[in-house]
């Protein structure tokens, strides 16, 4: 069966549990993200009534590819991580550490599945301290289902392509979040930059993949990164306090060394 046969398929079969596909050609960019793997992910997700349609993509990437969807008319962001091409070694370095996750061991699958669920899990977690972030829905293997952020199916820009009229009160949130996330939820999120950072009225923060718990070996030194990264953004358009100051803020004590 050639790969359109598969995509019509696909499609027949999805759109049979009722299903809507609302955009197919954008959707057809599946190539090898829909997998067999990811399609039996997708088909568990559909029966339980968690997706009533299926839009194009969102973003896509060489770690994940981000749809469109639906339930019952609240988007979502469906996040599929890609079982062939996401950076084994990379996203072993912040699970191993993780005692939620250091147990997992074998094949490139198992780790993304827990990838996977460890996403879920940080973003519960930022979620009940009320950070804004997308909120968890589900998931299954390598699929997280989120709340969508952005209007008319359209994604709120990323901060660094973002109108922000005050870069010092902005900054300020996204400081008291890295507080919350540090003091409330126990985590670091290990990633941040202009690029993870979502922005409409207000920042969002995204990709939690990688977030870790403060018991984490390198958890100090990913905060400083995160620091660093703001600050170094944040210095273009207004004043910034330096690093010793902000993780005195985050921590209460001060910069630790990895």
């Amino acid at each position: 069966m050639g790969r359109n046969d598969e995509y019509e398929q696909f499609d027949r079969e999805i759109e049979a549990m009722g299903v809507r596909i609302k955009d197919a050609d954008a959707v057809k960019v599946r190539d090898d993200v829909f997998d067999e793997v990811t399609l039996m992910a997708l088909y568990k997700l559909v029966h339980k009534k968690l997706i009533s349609a299926i839009g194009g993509p969102i973003s896509t990437g060489k770690e994940a590819n981000v749809f469109y969807g639906e339930r019952d008319g609240l988007g979502l962001a469906i996040k599929i991580y890609r079982i062939q091409t996401a950076n084994f070694k990379a996203m072993n370095e912040y699970l191993a550490g993780d005692r939620r996750f250091s147990s997992v061991r074998g094949t490139r699958k198992a780790l993304i599945f827990a990838w996977t669920k460890k996403e879920y899990s940080n973003l519960a977690r930022a979620h009940e301290v009320g950070i804004p972030v997308p909120e968890p829905l589900a998931f299954d293997r390598n699929i997280l289902l989120m709340t969508f952020l952005g209007e008319d199916e359209v994604p709120y820009p990323q901060l660094r392509n973002a109108a922000v009229e005050d870069y010092g009160a902005v900054y300020g949130t996204i400081l008291d979040y890295i507080k919350r996330l540090y003091q409330e939820a126990r985590l670091v999120h290990a990633d941040l930059s202009e690029y993870n950072i979502l922005y409409h009225e207000k920042p969002y923060l995204i990709d939690m993949g990688q977030a870790v718990t403060l018991d984490h070996p390198r958890a100090p030194a990913f905060l400083i990164r995160d620091v660093k990264n703001l600050n170094r953004y944040f210095s273009r358009y207004c004043d910034v306090p330096d690093e010793e100051e902000v993780l005195r803020a985050i921590t209460g004590t001060g910069r630790r060394e990895p």
